[in-house]
């Protein structure tokens, strides 16, 4: 009896290796998976964007007074040196200006930009349309015809009031609250008109519903308004500058601008530090507000997800 040996199986063709320009093309498009090029984008965006200020910051703790030749770390700029920001009045006096102004900024507008956002967001009638545009009209107007406008209005129209200090509060309240408007209007119309109708069936009055249910559900965009108002009000420039009355008023973006076309000290780039970590601090602030403020509503969403899962939705 004969045996047949079965014949060995039959051996797989490797496929042809790639080029290396297929391949490069491959990882730039990538169509159908990750989207590396729009990551290679990104970060170079960010590289672009954060070195210059991170090299600014490293000469503010230079040891000598250049700002291009590292000569060793110190913060003789911040506190010992007679032109430094504690010891200099020009730039402590700016840091408080601007500190001043944020503050009033977000004390003002932040109160009148929800209301304004609560009263367009429910008006539904002749003129409503025209109201929205004129809210984002400071939006889209640029910042140095904003500044002479209100530099025309103050010393033409409204002569009783002077530059200074509550000219310059009166310009920043003027611009900051359409960003307050847009950000509560958006949480408005997310959670809808479905809570303030519950809380009416159950016998709340209108004022009651707003003040027990509605604005403890805007708490997340109040926050996040009245963070973007203090940002953008410590940084300005173009309106303080045409609305100030002096050296009292200047904010620290002046003195910064003022001290760059001299002969800028290392002094300069420690209060533009400073300036840059109150900003930072203030929206990083903000974020974590608005996260914990909305925990229960993520909370809640993740629970309904493994309901729906549970009951094979």
């Amino acid at each position: 009896m004969t045996t047949t040996t079965p014949a060995p199986p039959p051996t797989a063709t490797p496929a042809p290796r790639p080029s290396a320009g297929r391949r490069i093309r491959s990882w730039l498009a990538n169509p159908w998976g990750r989207p590396r090029f729009l990551v290679l984008i990104t970060w170079s965006y960010m590289i672009w964007a954060i070195v210059p200020v991170l090299i600014a910051v490293q000469y503010s703790f230079n040891d000598s007074r250049s700002r291009t030749i590292w000569a060793g770390f110190s913060t003789r700029w911040y506190i010992s040196d007679p032109s430094s920001v504690i010891n200099d009045p020009t730039l402590s006096s700016a840091l408080q200006q601007s500190l001043k102004l944020a503050a009033a900024d977000v004390i003002i507008a932040t109160p009148i930009g929800v209301l304004l956002a609560l009263g367009l967001a429910r008006w539904r009638g002749r003129g409503s349309g025209t109201s929205n545009f004129i809210m984002l009209f400071p939006l889209v107007t640029p910042e140095i015809v904003m500044g002479v406008s209100l530099l025309l209005v103050f010393t033409n129209l409204f002569t009783f009031i002077h530059t200074g200090t509550f000219a310059q509060i009166l310009g920043h309240v003027t611009f900051s609250i359409s960003y307050v408007v847009v950000i509560v209007r958006g949480r408005l119309f997310s959670i809808g008109r479905q809570y303030e109708e519950a809380a009416a069936d159950l016998g709340a009055s209108p004022p009651v519903a707003l003040v027990k249910v509605l604005l403890p559900l805007l708490t997340p965009a109040i926050v996040a308004g009245a963070a973007i108002c203090f940002a953008i009000s410590i940084d300005d420039f173009v309106i303080s500058y045409w609305l100030s009355s002096g050296g009292n008023t200047t904010t620290v973006p002046m003195a910064i601008y003022a001290a760059t076309r001299a002969a800028p000290l290392p002094s300069t780039n420690a209060i533009a530090t400073i300036l840059s970590l109150i900003t930072l601090a203030s929206v990083i602030l903000g974020y974590v507000g608005y996260r914990v403020f909305t925990r229960g509503e993520r909370q809640a969403g993740q629970g309904m997800v493994g309901d729906m899962a549970a009951f094979d939705i």
